[in-house]
């Protein structure tokens, strides 16, 4: 479990680095600076990261060192103590994403969270960083509440508590070893069974900053609508598995939070037994490559783990002693 735990956490850095200067290009643009596949290894020593990997790290450092069990009130408080060291770190100048930031700031100040978050915002910070979450040993429905809660401080939009929610589920089945030919199904029925479930434990009053919705089930239906619509995007897409078509062609660009998931999952899917095949596909791409490329990382490493993974890679990311530390407390919790 530790190699797998580790394989997470390494394969959403690892993807992350590997994409990096391939954010905001055209597939054109990236196959000409990388002739003739695009990028096959990241680059640099230290192999830099992007805000994905740190804000991921910054939500880890939050589970590890808030008291158990978690509640809204003292994670919450972690959490706001680690965002904010991350948007006042000086190496935060990696093009992080303005809802973060924006949110952090009114966080900052001592807003209430459910006023401080961008309600409107399903961007794909929401689950970007959402890894950590998905290693606890926890079960299925308290896995679900910290997914959507470390989200929600800095994106509201139901959507974006949703994506966060199965991108944190997927990654947990594969971290147990589910079987690969039928986790397009599950993930639905997943999906499904979450349509009307609000936390309202964690989430409080979220819903009413909305202002359309006159319940917390009907808020949250939303998100989960629309990531059942790009779950259908993704099974048209799996009938084909075509590995040379740009993904984002076929599951969505991933600037918003479901079509990084969706666009990842296929990445992932494309090359499940190969996580350098798989982030090196997810790096080429016309989309918000480094996020799509930290989330199939991820789901690459939760499923093959840490031995799976380039060696000579894993020894030059960045950030590594700090993501070895996290992967030990929390494999010392499972």
């Amino acid at each position: 479990m530790h190699d797998k735990i580790a394989g997470c956490l390494f394969g959403m850095a690892l993807g992350d680095a590997l994409a990096a200067p391939t954010e905001f290009m055209t597939v054109e643009q990236i196959l000409r600076q990388f002739p003739p596949n695009g990028p096959q290894e990241p680059l640099g020593n230290p192999a830099r990261v992007t805000d994905d990997t740190q804000m991921a790290i910054a939500v880890g450092m939050a589970l590890i060192e808030t008291a158990l069990p978690y509640a809204p009130q003292t994670l919450g408080a972690s959490l706001v103590t680690t965002f904010s060291a991350w948007h006042d770190d000086p190496e935060n100048n990696r093009a992080p994403g303005m809802t973060c930031m924006s949110s952090i700031a009114r966080l900052m100040t001592g807003q209430r969270w459910q006023t401080a978050t961008n309600i409107g915002s399903k961007g794909c910070g929401a689950n970007m960083r959402v890894q950590p979450v998905a290693l606890l040993p926890v079960d299925t429905a308290h896995q679900a509440k910290l997914a959507q809660f470390q989200a929600a401080l800095t994106h509201g939009h139901p959507t974006a508590l949703a994506a966060s929610d199965l991108t944190a589920w997927v990654i947990a089945d594969l971290l147990h070893d589910g079987e690969i030919t039928t986790l397009p199904v599950r993930v639905r029925s997943y999906a499904e069974s979450q349509r009307r479930v609000y936390h309202a434990d964690w989430l409080g009053d979220l819903y009413r900053t909305a202002i359309t919705f006159p319940t917390g089930e009907d808020f949250i239906e939303q998100g989960w609508r629309e990531c059942l619509h790009i779950l259908d995007r993704l099974d048209r897409a799996l009938t084909v598995l075509d590995r040379n078509t740009d993904p984002c062609l076929l599951t969505g660009a991933g600037w918003i939070a479901e079509e990084a998931f969706a666009t990842a999952l296929y990445c992932f899917l494309l090359y499940p037994d190969d996580p350098a095949a798989v982030m090196r596909r997810a790096a080429v791409n016309s989309g918000d490559s480094d996020s799509i490329a930290c989330i199939a990382g991820a789901f690459a490493g939760a499923y093959k783990g840490l031995p799976a993974l380039p060696a000579e890679w894993v020894e030059r990311v960045e950030y590594r002693d700090t993501l070895r530390d996290i992967a030990l407390v929390i494999d010392g919790r499972t």
